[in-house]
């Protein structure tokens, strides 16, 4: 669980010595702009950005029952963020696994992909793609009823 803020925290801390340092130099204006940069970049490589994370036997129990897609993904990852941009709105209907936070995702995840942990996978049908292009998970999206 604390791995997953660290780089987050590191861009927050970043941001408040440079914006320190503007203020010394008296440049306050400076300062704000650059510490509200590095703090939507942490906000932007933290676990804020996705839907709520469940546990693997979560995600695949409800892929089960509604057909949507499992997504192993991690935060800090830009493949990982780069999905969830694309996808918008229709993130929600996939069902996410944070694998620093659940080992079995995280084993599942290795076993799909040689012994490393490459994310994002996303399983459909049973299926695991390593790093697939969103508009072809979005085309694995359970149509709506």
């Amino acid at each position: 669980m604390m791995r997953a803020w660290i780089l987050p925290m590191l861009l927050v801390l970043c941001g408040s010595v440079v914006a320190t340092e503007m203020i010394v130099v008296g440049r306050p204006g400076t300062a704000a702009v650059f510490l509200l940069m590095f703090v939507l970049l942490a906000v932007v490589h933290s676990a804020l950005v996705f839907p709520r994370s469940v546990g693997e036997l979560e995600a695949q129990r409800r892929s089960a029952v509604d057909g949507g897609p499992v997504v192993y993904w991690r935060p800090g990852c830009k493949y990982c963020l780069r999905l969830r941009i694309r996808l918008g709105r229709d993130a929600r209907q996939l069902h996410w696994v944070d694998i620093w936070r659940d080992p079995a995702g995280a084993a599942t995840v290795r076993e799909a992909n040689g012994g490393n942990e490459t994310v994002p996978t996303v399983v459909v049908s049973g299926r695991p793609h390593t790093n697939p292009d969103p508009a072809w998970v979005r085309g694995q999206l359970p149509s709506p009823t």
